[in-house]
């Protein structure tokens, strides 16, 4: 493990990742999407098409799984090859399309940290799709079917959201990848938002990118559905479990997932100003709505620190 002196973190900084359940402590992220954010599928399929979507998934899987052991053996690019063509095959016997919107000037330069709004569990699919990251997440994604698999192939970073003592361990494993060359990615808004609204980014977890000088790259993952400029079907957020967003999804059709590439940002030497120019780079010149900035005391505590 990398030896990192890491700047001193604040609570109200930490981006544990979490599918908007109730608070257990005043430092975690919250979000005030529910079930009243998701909207009706434009067009549904049948129970035969439905089905026909449930085979596809597991007969993808199946070669996945053995593939991707015999993957592992292989040369680093050839390894990000195959975790793209399978994020890409994943998705697509979800019935998910893809689109790439990559606004970089300079589309060749690679990526250090990525960090992206977070709205489904399939964020990191979609994001693996372009750039394959190792992703800061929950340790419980890791043990969930088909998504844990994937998971591991990508080396998730796992981090316990009820313990503040891991922050160091966790940046030090994001130091340590980052020094490999590894991309690392992380959902600074450290919760799931529907997709409409979204929340602030902490800044804890941009430090791993000063300690470094990683370039970091701003990501934007939007859905949508039957031509809709914005659907949360695939969100994950209230009270929904995996297979509540599992059967929308593959009830839904004409479901695509849009990733858009921002510029590559340098990180300077301050972690907020690059998590606030960041964030004004995903959600565009007004990142949050004031309304759902009040609704959340949590995200505008951060704002302050």
């Amino acid at each position: 493990m990398t030896d990192v002196t890491h700047h001193r973190i604040t609570p109200d900084e930490v981006t544990p990742i979490e599918a908007a359940a109730p608070a257990r402590h005043a430092w975690f992220p919250s979000s005030p999407c529910g079930a009243g954010c998701i909207t009706a599928a434009p067009t549904t399929r049948g129970r035969g098409a439905i089905a026909l979507r449930i085979v596809a998934v597991a007969a993808t899987v199946g070669w996945l799984v053995p593939v991707g052991a015999m993957v592992q053996l292989l040369p680093r690019p050839l390894r990000r090859r195959f975790i793209r063509v399978a994020a890409r095959s994943l998705l697509g016997a979800l019935g998910i399309g893809v689109e790439i919107d990559d606004r970089r000037p300079f589309a060749g330069r690679g990526a250090g940290l990525v960090v992206a709004n977070h709205t489904s569990f399939l964020d990191i699919v979609a994001i693996a799709t372009v750039v394959p990251a190792r992703f800061v997440a929950k340790s419980e994604l890791q043990g969930w079917p088909v998504i844990g698999g994937l998971a591991r192939r990508l080396g998730v970073i796992g981090i316990h959201r009820e313990s503040l003592r891991q922050l160091p361990t966790v940046l030090d494993q994001m130091v340590a990848g980052l020094h490999a060359d590894d991309a690392v990615g992380v959902f600074p808004e450290g919760t799931t938002w529907c997709g409409r609204s979204g929340g602030r980014f902490r800044p804890a977890l941009f430090q791993s990118a000063v300690d470094t000088g990683a370039s970091v790259l701003p990501m934007h993952v939007g859905f949508r559905a039957g031509g809709r400029d914005i659907s949360t079907i695939p969100a994950f957020i209230g009270d929904d479990d995996l297979l509540d967003t599992v059967r929308r999804i593959l009830a839904t059709r004409d479901l695509t997932v849009c990733v858009r590439l921002h510029e590559l940002q340098f990180p300077g030497t301050d972690r907020r100003e690059l998590a606030g120019r960041c964030e004004r780079l995903v959600f565009g010149p007004v990142s949050l709505p004031p309304a759902a900035a009040d609704l959340d005391r949590v995200h505008a505590l951060t704002l302050a620190g």
